[in-house]
């Protein structure tokens, strides 16, 4: 049996084999790893710079538009380029190292809506202990758990899965690698079950995150539908549909992207899935959560005015020295 390391490439699932539609597919990917770099970048920009903004939830709300930066690089620029080119292969490093991001920044952004959903509780549910409960210092701890959490987790897939002997061909049914795909290339049966049992524990430990945001949610809504005034429950509900939103997006995508029964299972539909779940959430999360937050619209509004002021005196001044 080859050890895996001396597989020197994989091979990607191409989107299409007409030079047309894979240059439909660079632009289209080009347009949407745009949008998110510079929606990200917007928040970013904005709550690094607006004193509003200095809240646990614009800092929880910087490191998800950090993961979701981290999502758009890992797996799109080698997309666009075997679509540019005409290619699907990626070396064995490449491969390894799309893995272990994709993973890294996946794991992290579940952690970091887990603990926004806490967020939320608090400021619902206990507003006069939530000083208290999320103070800077909690803040910090807490993202820097989710960020380790989701360091370790990939740390261990990746070298789990990169250990074992792989003799199934170097053919993998996606577009970026992934565990599922490249632990079917396996033929260690010890080294097969070693990495189900990891993926079975990290499972176990996402549910009691789910567990914890559905708990979390019926008592939020209980006490939002305990508030008198009308004003109170719309206000109350603004601060939770961005977060519930780009959650249920995110758990919805993954969940039916790995679980869907096998007798609707096609390499269209399970690559236009995994394009849902891995590329979409990313770039539409910026979205969501300026559309309903009006503190963070003015932000970023503000954000894009000075950038356009500061352009145009550059090239009002560049104008005068020419």
């Amino acid at each position: 049996m080859p050890n895996s390391s001396s597989m020197p490439q994989f091979l990607l699932l191409a989107f299409t084999d007409k030079r047309e539609l894979q240059l439909l597919h660079f632009w289209l990917f080009l347009a949407i790893s745009l949008a998110a770099l510079l929606a990200n970048g917007l928040i970013l920009s904005a709550v690094a710079c607006d004193h509003h903004l200095h809240t646990p939830m614009g800092f929880f709300l910087l490191n998800l538009s950090l993961t979701d930066l981290g999502c758009i690089c890992t797996t799109v620029p080698k997309a666009m380029h075997n679509s540019l080119w005409d290619t699907t292969t990626i070396s064995y490093m490449g491969c390894a190292a799309q893995i272990f991001f994709f993973v890294f920044f996946i794991s992290a952004e579940f952690h970091l809506l887990t603990i926004m959903c806490y967020d939320r509780y608090v400021a619902i549910c206990k507003p006069l202990h939530y000083g208290t409960l999320l103070g800077s210092r909690a803040c910090a701890h807490t993202a820097a758990a989710a960020w380790a959490a989701g360091f370790f987790n990939a740390l261990l897939h990746t070298a789990n899965i990169f250990s074992l002997p792989l003799c199934q061909g170097n053919a993998l049914g996606q577009f970026f690698c992934e565990i599922p795909h490249v632990l079917k290339l396996s033929c260690s049966h010890s080294g097969y079950l070693r990495e189900i049992g990891l993926l079975i524990l990290s499972c176990l430990l996402g549910f009691g995150c789910f567990v914890f945001i559905v708990f979390s949610y019926v008592q939020i809504f209980r006490a939002v539908l305990r508030i008198p005034s009308q004003q109170g429950q719309h206000k109350a509900f603004s601060l939770c549909l961005p977060h519930l939103a780009v959650l249920s997006l995110f758990i919805s995508t993954v969940v039916f992207s790995h679980l869907k029964p096998s007798s609707i299972s096609s390499p269209s539909l399970d690559l236009a899935l995994s394009v849902l779940y891995s590329v979409v959430p990313p770039a539409l999360n910026p979205l969501i959560y300026s559309l309903r937050n009006q503190e963070l619209k003015n932000a970023i509004s503000k954000t894009m005015t000075g950038c356009f002021s500061e352009a145009k005196s550059w090239l009002f001044s560049s104008a005068n020295h020419s």
